[in-house]
């Protein structure tokens, strides 16, 4: 098995950012990541992208790779796209790379320039930490409601700049959420839809699965703007 890696990237915001092509692309690449550190016979391999920053980063953090792929493989199934792959690495559970080639607020600067000619992302690029805070905020409910309530405070003061935000929203959500929180998130959000959906009866006795699920089905049928820019909306099937 021979695959070709050049110019490797792996985002670290979340890939509800990417538009359809870049999506593909990091999955493609993420696919490639996992070959190369299992030691596949990649074809052009040389010296040079043994060194390629992201390769670099990336090594020693398989149970960061797996979850990575989950984000991105979460999105796809949102937009429709159908995946099979899987991956088992599992080094390092918990821990991700202490490194970012770019940091999250300045991978969003980069999608707007590289956007301005193209499709943009099922998410729309914040234009400040206002958006980018509404777009995080069920993602972050569903883990931790004392730091939901303390990124609320310091958005709204304006005590937070927008690249330390974008840092610590990554970071956050890089943390599994319990079942009591994503329910609470969930009920939340299913109150954006609820009015829409043929789905009635006591939400309580849904699993979080079909709650989610459910909550999918309205936004894209919709188009519920509120939840359409969401993170959560892919972000907790990961943890399901």
């Amino acid at each position: 098995m021979q695959i070709r890696i050049t110019n490797m990237r792996i985002w670290d915001i979340h890939p509800g950012y990417l538009n359809q092509s870049s999506l593909l692309k990091e999955h493609r690449e993420l696919g490639a990541l996992v070959c190369l550190l299992q030691g596949v016979n990649l074809q052009g391999t040389n010296q040079e992208v043994l060194q390629d920053p992201e390769v670099h980063r990336w090594r020693g953090y398989g149970w960061a790779i797996k979850q990575r792929h989950k984000q991105v493989v979460c999105e796809m199934a949102l937009r429709g796209i159908e995946n099979t792959s899987v991956v088992t690495l599992r080094a390092n559970k918990g821990l991700w790379p202490t490194t970012y080639i770019a940091k999250p607020g300045v991978q969003l600067t980069l999608l707007k320039e590289q956007y301005q000619f193209e499709d943009a992302g099922r998410i729309t690029l914040p234009k400040n930490a206002q958006a980018l805070w509404s777009h995080y905020k069920y993602s972050v409910l569903a883990r931790d409601p004392n730091s939901y309530k303390n990124f609320g405070k310091r958005v709204a003061t304006q005590s937070v700049s927008f690249e330390q935000l974008a840092l610590e929203l990554v970071e956050l959500i890089r943390m599994p959420p319990n079942k009591g929180g994503m329910r609470n998130a969930l009920q939340h959000m299913w109150g954006h839809v609820s009015h829409v959906s043929a789905h009635k009866g006591n939400i309580d006795s849904w699993s979080l699965h079909r709650l989610l699920l459910l909550t999918q089905e309205n936004v894209r049928q919709s188009k519920e703007p509120y939840l359409s820019n969401s993170t959560a909306l892919s972000d907790l099937m990961v943890w399901l």
